[in-house]
Order: structure tokens, then C-alpha cells, then sequence
């Protein structure tokens, strides 16, 4: 019985370095709060959670008007994004700094939670967990091997593919896990810096990157100019934020503006 490709356990694990490499730097750099663990998760978790109770109800009546490639999904699946991930990342960041329990210190590692809950643990370590079972149950002689054989050939046939498109397939997983990363790294840490220094305008800045997610239901059509443009799109992201709040110094003590 054919086995799948070890080659895409490869994925998970590098993203899972990446990220949790990221946050290391920011820990040796910076000393952040171990609270931003938490607080990052509550942001994330509940905004996942927002996404699965819009979508299961609704998601077929979606596609079912829009079309699975079209513009009506995309700005169904960005505004989502918009305004859970990016609306919770602030408004938890707000809650935190207005009970002391974070400083300035954390606003990196905050992005950089957001990113980890996402690609090093959701898609990461549980991803890894399926490929390693669904690796050692096809290495035996069994009932249940065939049935998974079965499951898996017709749901997902890419993971027998041959090592040169198993290996292209693990580095255009890499990049978008990546871009992921540098996108909720760049949208958390602004929304944490315009709680912290209650700047309105940076909290504007965090809403639109969260729009990346209209591209998802392009992304089959052209794969590999997908992956390009959101790497690119993230890094910018990234860079937008570093820029905008390289001037900031003082944390005002006025309303947000």
C-alpha cells in the first residue's frame, strides 16, 4: 500500500521553528510579559471561533450566490478577518494595557502571539500530529490502513504525489505560512501600539491588512502567484508598521485620536 510522502512533514516542522523561533528573538530582545501567551491566544481563539459560527450557517448559501472563485467570497472570507482578528487583536491588546497587565515591551511578542497560535500551533503542531498518525497507520498491514488509504486518496491525493511535487508543494507552504506570520506579526503589533499609546490612527492602519484573506478564494487558480503576492503583501504589511511607528517615544495620556 502506497504510503504518503514523508516530505510534507517537513512543512509543519519548519513553520513551528519559524514561529517559535520569532518569539524567542523578541523574548531575548525585549523580556516580554509570559501574559502575552494568554492574552494573545484569547484574541486569537476567539476570534477563530467568530469565524467557524459565521461560516458554518452561512458559507453554503455563500458560495452557492458568489461562486467558490469569485469577488463576493473574498470580501466575505477579508471582512471577517477585518473585523474579528484584527478588531479582537485590539480590543484585547486594549483590555491588557488598561489593567497594566502588558507594557510597551510586549507589543512584538503580542504580534508575534498571534502568529504562533495560528502557524506554529493550529497549523503546525496539529497538522504535524495528523501526518505523522496518518504516516505510521499506512505503514501497517491493516483494515484501518486501508480505509485511511481510501479517505485520503480521494479528499486529499496530493499527499502520494511524487517527491518533486511534494517538495514543491512544502516550499509554497512554507511562504504562505511565512507571509502569515509577518501579516499577524504587523497587524498585531500595531493594534497593541494604538492601545498603548492611544493612537487611533494605527489601529486604522492594522484594519485593511486583515483584507488579505480576499485573495483565498484565488488561490488555486494560480498558485504560485498567489503565494507571491501575499509573501509580498505581508512584508510590506510589516514594513508599513515598523514605519509608522518608528517616531513614537512617549505614550500620551489623551483619548484615542
Amino acid at each position: 500500500m502506497q504510503n504518503i510522502d514523508i516530505l510534507y512533514i517537513i512543512q509543519p516542522v519548519i513553520v513551528i521553528v519559524i514561529a517559535s523561533l520569532l518569539l524567542l528573538y523578541w523574548y531575548r530582545k525585549r523580556r516580554f510579559h509570559a501574559s502575552v501567551f494568554l492574552y494573545s491566544l484569547i484574541a486569537y481563539g476567539v476570534a477563530i471561533a467568530l469565524k467557524y459560527a459565521v461560516q458554518i450557517p452561512t458559507i453554503e448559501a455563500v458560495t452557492s450566490y458568489f461562486g467558490d472563485h469569485s469577488v463576493g467570497l473574498g470580501f466575505y472570507y477579508g471582512l471577517q478577518t477585518v473585523f474579528f482578528e484584527v478588531g479582537l487583536a485590539f480590543l484585547v491588546a486594549w483590555f491588557a494595557v488598561r489593567r497594566g497587565a502588558l507594557e510597551k515591551k510586549d507589543a512584538e511578542a503580542y504580534g508575534s502571539g498571534l502568529a504562533f497560535w495560528e502557524n506554529a500551533v493550529l497549523l503546525g503542531i496539529l497538522q504535524l500530529i495528523n501526518l505523522i498518525s496518518y504516516y505510521s497507520i499506512l505503514s501497517t498491514n491493516t483494515s484501518l490502513a486501508q480505509t485511511l488509504f481510501n479517505q485520503l486518496n480521494a479528499n486529499a491525493p496530493g499527499l502520494f504525489a511524487p517527491a518533486s511535487e511534494a517538495l514543491r508543494s512544502v516550499a509554497l507552504g512554507v511562504v504562505e505560512r511565512t507571509a502569515s506570520i509577518f501579516i499577524h506579526l504587523a497587524w498585531g503589533y500595531l493594534c497593541f501600539m494604538a492601545a498603548y499609546y492611544h493612537r487611533r490612527r494605527l489601529f486604522l492602519i492594522a484594519l485593511p491588512m486583515g483584507f488579505i484573506d480576499f485573495l483565498v478564494p484565488f488561490a488555486q487558480n494560480a498558485i504560485v502567484a498567489f503565494e507571491a503576492t501575499v509573501f509580498t503583501l505581508s512584508v510590506i504589511s510589516v514594513l508599513v508598521a515598523w514605519y509608522v511607528t518608528r517616531n513614537i517615544h512617549e505614550r500620551p495620556k489623551t483619548s484615542l485620536k
